[in-house]
């Protein structure tokens, strides 16, 4: 479902990827990309450049990079002829929205010295690899929550019926008033983050409070995880309770203490749309169905790039009549 939201926003494409597999290459080169750069991350010898450049994952990431580029270039050229075509014949595009491929093209068509081809290709992918597994495996861990915690997924639901009353589809205004369901998406980001941990290179040198100092240079890694379950900051904080991010109780906390989508000037620049995708697919999901653990089938988690379970997600849905 995420791949296919970020397919139709990004290019304007309906894919239903679970059904059609012209699709499966790419969303199964995204995941074995992900593998490939985990296990870089925690080899001691694929750290060196020089190692990792001549082992076959390198080659294999390679590869899949390439594919990768190939399916969006060729979508990026085939609209950019059809974009020429309009223009020729005084035309517009029949759809009353601009995609992000239409902001990108637009953006270098005003700004051509500085935003090359290579830009573009990069904004394009980032956008894809790093929006389609964080969205889903954020919305399973929520669906994971509001099952294990059914007042809260009823409040949520009549939270939801309340907002909508009568009217069939949901809209911006819609979404802005949804505060609890907002903060349970919150707290399923803190209790599981999608990304458990950042690395940043320090610009500069850093000494802590303690003494202790690191030079420039260096590579430090942050563990989201860490902060996220640290008990000096999260009383319980193996406990699900979105009450944590009510007003008043966020107005107690350091900005800091809850960096899901990191933070500072490299943060993620696809939060809002996350947030909003979403909220979006909760909503839809809480007003049909009622979600329930399935006891028979324990979560064991993983070390990965993303975090998700070793054998995946397994609720009972019972349509709401």
């Amino acid at each position: 479902m995420s791949l296919d939201i970020l397919m139709k926003c990004t290019f304007s494409q309906d894919t239903n990827c679970q059904i059609n597999s012209a699709f499966d290459d790419y969303t199964k080169g995204i995941c074995e990309g992900s593998e490939i750069i985990h296990k870089r991350s925690f080899s001691f010898l694929y750290h060196h450049d020089i190692i990792f450049k001549f082992s076959s994952e390198k080659h294999r990431l390679q590869k899949i990079a390439n594919n990768l580029y190939q399916y969006t270039d060729k979508i990026i050229q085939e609209r950019r002829k059809a974009l020429k075509e309009e223009k020729k014949h005084g035309k517009t595009n029949n759809r009353n929205y601009q995609d992000f491929l239409d902001i990108l093209l637009s953006a270098q068509a005003e700004h051509d010295n500085s935003f090359s081809d290579t830009d573009l290709h990069a904004e394009v992918n980032t956008f894809m690899v790093a929006g389609q597994d964080t969205v889903a495996g954020t919305l399973s861990w929520l669906l994971y929550n509001l099952a294990q915690n059914p007042e809260h997924q009823e409040r949520c639901r009549e939270e939801i019926r309340g907002i909508l009353g009568d009217e069939s589809s949901i809209t911006w205004d819609h979404l802005s008033k949804m505060t609890y369901t907002t903060m349970c998406i919150k707290e399923t980001l803190r209790l599981y983050p999608t990304i458990v941990s950042i690395s940043r290179q320090l610009s500069k040198p850093i000494t802590f409070p303690d003494g202790r100092s690191l030079p420039a240079g260096m590579t430090v890694v942050l563990s989201i995880w860490g902060l996220h379950h640290n008990p000096a900051i999260w009383e319980n904080p193996k406990v699900f309770d979105p009450l944590r991010f009510s007003p008043e109780n966020l107005e107690k906390r350091h900005n800091y203490s809850f960096l899901p989508f990191s933070a500072g000037p490299r943060n993620c620049i696809g939060q809002n749309f996350a947030m909003t995708e979403l909220k979006m697919a909760i909503a839809m999901i809480l007003l049909r169905f009622k979600m329930m653990l399935d006891p028979t089938r324990p979560l064991i988690l993983v070390p990965r790039i993303i975090l998700k379970p070793k054998n995946g997600f397994y609720l009972s849905l019972k349509k709401i009549s």
